[in-house]
C-alpha cells in the first residue's frame, strides 16, 4: 500500500490514551509504596475477589476505541494491516498493564488482573474492528472522503474539532461560551498562595452582568470560533455550507444533552435565553460568509474571534443560576468524566487559538521560502 497522508487518528489516539491514563490514576494520590509488599510482587496482578457489572463493561469497552484508533493511525501511515493490528492490540495491553501496576501506588485504586484482561480484550476487539473495516473498504472510502473535503495537513485540527462537543457538556456561563478558565485559575492560585505575601497581589475579578447584546455576541462567537477553525481545515466547495450547519446542529444538540444530563430530560431545552437565537443566527451567518474565503484567511480571522471569546467570557460576572447548574453537574460522575469535560470546556478555545496561530505561522513561513 502506498504511503498515506497524516491522519487525525494519531492525535485522537494520543488524546484517548491520555484520557485512559487520567481515568485509571485519578485522583493522582496520595502516592505511597504498598505496605509490606516486596518489589518483586509489584509485577503480579491479583485476581479480583468480586465483579461489578459496570466495571466489566467499562474496562472492556473503554479500550476498544483506543485499539481502533491505534490501528487506523498505523494503517494511515502506510503500514501493513497486520502490523497495524499487532501494534494496536499490543499497545493497549502494554498500557493497561503499566497502569494496573502503577495503581499499587495510588490510594483508593485497586490493581486487578481481571481489569487487565478486560482492557486487553477491548483493545484487541478494537484492532479486530479496524481489520474488518479495512476488509470492507470502509476506511479506504473514509480516507478518500477526508482528502476531498479537508486539507492534507490538518490532522491535529480535526482531532481538536472532534473534542469540541465533549467540552460543551460542561455548563458554560452562556450557551456555547467555552473558555472561562480565569476565575478557577485565580481561585487555585489564591488557595496555593494562602498565608503568603503574594496572595495580596492577585487580581480580583468583578466581572459584568451580560446584557442582551453582550450575551448574544458571546454565544455567536462561541459558534463562530469552531466554525472558523473548521473552515481553516476545509477545502473550498459546497460541503463547507453543510459543515457549518452541522456545527450548528452539534452545538445546539450537545448543549441540550448537557442540560438533560444535569437537570433531567424534561429540561433539555431549558437553556435558550432571549439572546440565544439572535446570537446563533449571527454566528451562523458570519460562518457562511467566511465559507467563501480561503482556508488561510479563515485561520487568520479565527485569531481575533478566539481572542474576543476568551476576553468576553472571562469578564462575565458569576450568575446564580449558572452556579446552581455547576453544583448539579458536579454531582454526576458520568457527566463530568473525572473532570475531563470541565478541562475541555475551560481550555478548548485556548487550544483552538494555539492551533490557528501555528497554522498562520506555518503558512507565512512557507510563503517566505
Amino acid at each position: 500500500m502506498s504511503a498515506r497522508r497524516s491522519s487525525s487518528a494519531a492525535w485522537l489516539a494520543l488524546g484517548y490514551a491520555a484520557l485512559v491514563v487520567y481515568a485509571s490514576l485519578y485522583p493522582f494520590g496520595p502516592w505511597a509504596w504498598p505496605a509490606g509488599m516486596p518489589w518483586q510482587q509489584l509485577f503480579r496482578l491479583p485476581w479480583p475477589r468480586y465483579w461489578i457489572q459496570f466495571d466489566i463493561w467499562a474496562n472492556a469497552v473503554g479500550y476498544l476505541p483506543l485499539g481502533l484508533l491505534l490501528f487506523v493511525a498505523v494503517w494511515r501511515a502506510g503500514r501493513p494491516r497486520v502490523l497495524a493490528f499487532l501494534l494496536g492490540a499490543f499497545s493497549c495491553a502494554a498500557l493497561a498493564y503499566a497502569l494496573e501496576v502503577t495503581q499499587y501506588f495510588v490510594d483508593k485504586r485497586v490493581p486487578s488482573l481481571g481489569d487487565w484482561v478486560l482492557n486487553s480484550g477491548g483493545g484487541l476487539l478494537g484492532a479486530l474492528l479496524g481489520l474488518l473495516l479495512v476488509g470492507l473498504g470502509v476506511l479506504e472510502r473514509g480516507a478518500r472522503w477526508r482528502e476531498r473535503w479537508f486539507l492534507s495537513q490538518g490532522g491535529a485540527g480535526l482531532a481538536l474539532l472532534a473534542l469540541w462537543p465533549l467540552g460543551l457538556l460542561f455548563p458554560p456561563p452562556l450557551p456555547l461560551a467555552q473558555g472561562q478558565f480565569l476565575p478557577a485559575l485565580l481561585a487555585s492560585a489564591a488557595e496555593l498562595l494562602q498565608d503568603t505575601p503574594w496572595a495580596a497581589g492577585l487580581p480580583v475579578l468583578t466581572g459584568s452582568r451580560p446584557s442582551g447584546l453582550l450575551a448574544g455576541s458571546v454565544t455567536g462567537l462561541g459558534l463562530l470560533a469552531p466554525c472558523l477553525l473548521m473552515l481553516a481545515l476545509t477545502r473550498q466547495g459546497w460541503h463547507r455550507v453543510a459543515l457549518v450547519f452541522g456545527a450548528l446542529a452539534v452545538g445546539v444538540g450537545m448543549t441540550s444533552v448537557s442540560a438533560a444530563l444535569g437537570f433531567g430530560p424534561q429540561q433539555a431545552w431549558s437553556w435558550p435565553t432571549p439572546s440565544t437565537l439572535p446570537g446563533l443566527l449571527t454566528g451562523t451567518a458570519l460562518a457562511l460568509l467566511c465559507a467563501l474565503l480561503p482556508a488561510r484567511v479563515n485561520a487568520v480571522l479565527a485569531l481575533p474571534v478566539f481572542t474576543a471569546l476568551l476576553v468576553l467570557v472571562n469578564g462575565l460576572a458569576p450568575d446564580v443560576y449558572w452556579q446552581q447548574s455547576l453544583l448539579i453537574w458536579e454531582q454526576g460522575a458520568m457527566v463530568k468524566l473525572y473532570g475531563l469535560t470541565q478541562w475541555l470546556g475551560w481550555w478548548w478555545p485556548l487550544l483552538g487559538l494555539g492551533w490557528c496561530m501555528a497554522r498562520v505561522t506555518a503558512s507565512l513561513e512557507s510563503r517566505a521560502l
